[in-house]
């Protein structure tokens, strides 16, 4: 697998594993409730997807296998990661964790000391796995109730 800066290209792969990751998986946030769901996919369309690309600001990547996207993620130079969704046909393999890393080191490389994103309730646990603490009041999105701000001390290695 590799993680790499999104390509126009990608748009269309990559909104189909957003949208299906969302979809899918978050369920619990979500709970099969079609407007809600619209308010979130809502944005996952390939034109916005180029649009984050060149996005100043912005950094957007993709997990690939075999030429297949399995994931992407998105990270703002001020270390607000506001992207990280899997293949639901990949969960569990690995990939998120390591896209999350790759998205933390690109905000060190921008001179960040720490990262912050909002979790959804699905990813709440895999969040705070991973070193993220609650970070402010949970916060509603796209129409759910479920949204918590979180963040995390990003660790340079020495040599």
């Amino acid at each position: 697998m590799d993680i790499r800066d999104a390509k126009i290209e990608d748009a269309e792969a990559a909104c189909l594993i957003m949208r299906r990751s969302i979809a899918e998986l978050c369920e619990a946030d979500h709970k099969n409730d079609t407007t809600i769901l619209e308010r979130w996919l809502g944005n996952k369309t390939p034109e916005i997807f180029a649009s984050w690309i060149s996005q100043p600001g912005n950094s957007l990547l993709v997990a690939v296998e075999d030429n297949r996207i399995l994931a992407v993620g998105s990270v703002t130079d001020a270390g607000q990661i506001t992207l990280n969704y899997v293949s639901p046909d990949v969960r569990f393999r690995g990939i998120s964790r390591a896209l999350l890393r790759a998205l933390e080191a690109r905000a060190l490389e921008r001179g960040n000391a720490r990262c912050s994103l909002t979790s959804t309730e699905t990813a709440l646990r895999f969040y705070r796995s991973n070193g993220y603490t609650a970070d402010g009041q949970p916060v509603g999105k796209f129409g759910t109730s479920s949204g918590y701000p979180m963040s995390k001390t990003l660790v340079t290695h020495r040599r």
